[in-house]
Parts: C-alpha cells; sequence; structure tokens
C-alpha cells in the first residue's frame, strides 16, 4: 500500500464543523416538535380550538423544515481547507 491510500483511508467523511452543524440541525428540528405539541384537553368531551393556532399549523412545521434544510446544507457544505486547496490546485 503506498502513503496515498493510507491517508485517504483515514480520512472521516465529514469534518468537526459539518458535525456541529448537523447537531444544531438536529436541535432545530426537534424545537419544531416541540412546537407542535401542546397542552392536553382534560375532558375528552369539550373541544380545544388551540390545535389549529398559528404555532402548531404554521410556525412548528416551518421551523422543522427549515431544520432539515440546514441538515442538508449541513453535510454538503465543505470545510474552508478543502475549498482552499481547491483554488491552489486550479492555478
Amino acid at each position: 500500500m503506498s502513503k496515498k491510500t493510507t491517508e485517504k483511508k483515514s480520512e472521516m467523511a465529514l469534518e468537526k464543523q459539518n458535525y456541529r452543524l448537523l447537531a444544531i440541525a438536529f436541535i432545530i428540528v426537534v424545537i419544531g416538535f416541540l412546537l407542535m405539541t401542546g397542552s392536553s384537553n382534560e375532558d375528552p368531551q369539550i373541544f380545544n380550538e388551540d390545535i389549529y393556532s398559528f404555532r402548531r399549523i404554521t410556525l412548528a412545521p416551518l421551523v422543522v423544515l427549515f431544520g432539515f434544510l440546514f441538515g442538508i446544507y449541513a453535510i454538503m457544505k465543505k470545510p474552508a481547507d478543502a475549498k482552499k486547496a481547491g483554488k491552489q490546485g486550479e492555478e
């Protein structure tokens, strides 16, 4: 085995920054799901209109969607070192 192949095997798929961004995305998704929850109705015979609130119907799904999109960005983001190496190779 050459030195080049052993170096490639030891590289991680994602950098430390990508994992931090993924953790932030996960927290955003969890916050979105927590926004969807609400108080329970103690009497099942009484209808609680709080289920149709802006927070549950609009805000929470948008927060969850943003969390998933941010997670995709976190995976696709290239580290700063790779960007610099790519620019040096083009010159």
